[in-house]
């Protein structure tokens, strides 16, 4: 999580833009969000020289040579934040201005992808060279505060705590998913190398650049040395959807510094007609904004098919089945009220999940883990498309703990149960037997059917009662007069030493 020293060197770069004019949170979220972006193409760029050297792959820097901004050819290498950084003030805003910003909007070469897309309307709006100087210089120590932070997301936590203000201003409620979160639903999915993955609600594609870390891990000689998997990895693999503009961009250039080069990024209402997504995908990941209901004439009709309901939340869960191809993978998050509501709508869909598809897992997490942005009490829901049932053993885990405190600090500690939720999912076949009393066990198909296909896991845990022995209360009484008894002479004792020391 994001560390108080960070925390004031984020706030101290938002007195900059403050002062300097710039009073709107989302203007001054998308101009860092842009200089970010400037910092990390450089950074990028030079860990993919690095990369393709280990790997013998040939590489041609975006910076090498001449390059062309718009009818004029520029120094490429003065368009890397580690050289113009250095530049005196006015020089800097030039460059930046004239050079930087038009090459990033136009860095590439699709005209059609989602980058260009969500680049071709930004506008670079820091009015003054000094106050670009001073910008400049806050972020570099922004970032090398961010180095010495090992294994964490730095990046990500930034844009959770910038989103916070956001929120906080009134402009937008969105919060970020929990880096880790994140990584523990992408490797329980293990996805593969020929996967076609979708977020319908990306925000800053989170979902989407953990997939594409994984694949790099798990499958790099198949995506970087199989001329027809790298493409599929480049250009088909990955799809998100959201409704905000900022979010998309933000998405777009998060992709593409990791070296996705063209995700398709939507801008797009994923739960109406815009979306005529079915049956396409074979791996959903998401953690959708769950804004507790809407406008029935603005959702999709097939939608409204299974469950005729304006909660968002059971209609998200009823889109990812539908968007999914036969054999399709889901891990979403939903809040708990999806698990164990009575209406006939929830009962629908969790129907739908137990007998029409294959419901595998049911993590309950503690409702710290969107603090301090949200405390709402939340789960995983697990499955795969069958259209024809499968659903046979559900397997529930009672996470208590993810290697963060549960308040609002959110400070690390060390009970965490994400590795044990990993090893045990992995090995679901020796999870027959466990006793309702642990904190993970399978639940028959029938047994969930009796219970109204309620997949609260409350429902199913034991609570094992260890009975307490006291001593007879004669006994207790005993010890209580002796106590007294003691404490009486020790009084006596005191008085007459107090006496004696006037005397």
């Amino acid at each position: 999580m994001i560390t108080g020293e960070l925390k004031n060197k984020i706030d101290a770069l938002w007195e900059i833009f403050w002062t300097g004019g710039l009073t709107n949170p989302l203007d001054v979220i998308e101009q860092m969000t842009y200089l970010m972006f400037i910092h990390d193409l450089d950074d990028s760029d030079n860990l993919h020289a690095r990369e393709s050297a280990m790997l013998g792959l040939s590489y041609e820097s975006i910076f090498a040579g001449e390059v062309k901004v718009g009818d004029h050819m520029v120094d490429g290498s003065q368009l890397k934040w580690s050289v113009f950084h250095d530049f005196p003030a006015q020089k800097m805003y030039s460059v930046m201005q004239e050079m930087v910003f038009p090459f990033i909007k136009n860095l590439h070469g699709n005209k059609e992808s989602a980058y260009a897309k969500y680049m071709q309307d930004a506008i670079f709006k820091i009015p003054t060279p000094l106050m670009l100087s001073k910008i400049v210089d806050a972020m570099d120590e922004l970032y090398k505060q961010m180095s010495g932070l090992k294994d964490t997301d730095a990046r990500g936590d930034i844009y959770e705590y910038l989103l916070s203000k956001l929120a906080n201003s009134g402009v937008n409620g969105q919060f970020r998913t929990p880096r880790h979160i994140i990584k523990m639903m992408v490797e329980l999915m293990q996805p593969g190398p020929d996967e076609v993955v979708c977020d319908p609600a990306c925000g800053t594609s989170g979902f989407l650049v953990a997939v594409g870390e994984y694949e790099k891990e798990h499958h790099r000689e198949e995506i970087f040395f199989d001329r027809v998997k790298k493409d599929h990895y480049m250009n088909h693999m990955f799809h998100g959807y959201d409704m905000d503009r900022t979010m998309l961009r933000i998405g777009a250039m998060n992709m593409m510094t990791h070296g996705i080069d063209n995700p398709y990024i939507e801008y797009r209402d994923s739960l109406s007609d815009q979306n005529p997504d079915r049956n396409k995908y074979t791996l959903i990941l998401a953690n959708p904004p769950f804004k507790g209901s809407l406008d029935y004439d603005i959702v999709s009709t097939d939608l409204l098919k299974l469950c005729k309901t304006k909660k968002t939340e059971l209609l998200f869960v009823d889109l990812f089945i539908q968007m999914m191809k036969v054999g399709g993978r889901c891990a979403c998050i939903v809040p708990d009220g999806v698990l164990f509501g009575s209406s006939k709508a929830h009962k629908a869909i969790r129907k739908e999940l137990v007998e029409n598809q294959r419901l595998e897992a049911v993590i309950s997490m503690p409702s710290g883990v969107f603090k301090p942005y949200a405390g709402v009490s939340t789960g995983i829901l697990i499955f795969t498309k069958t259209n024809h049932g499968g659903t046979d053993n559900v397997w529930f885990y009672d996470m208590k703990a993810d290697g963060f405190s549960l308040d609002d600090k959110r400070t690390p500690i060390e009970e965490n149960d994400i590795p044990d939720i990993m090893e045990r999912f992995r090995h679901r076949d020796q999870e027959m037997n466990r006793e309702r009393t642990e904190q993970s066990f399978m639940v028959p198909k029938q047994e969930i059917i009796d219970k109204g296909y309620d997949l609260s896991i409350n429902k199913y845990k034991k609570v094992e009662y260890k009975p307490v022995e006291y001593p007879p209360t004669s006994e207790i009484l005993a010890s209580i007069r002796s106590l007294e008894t003691e404490i009486t002479n020790d009084l006596k004792d005191l008085e007459k030493m107090l006496a004696d020391e006037t005397n």
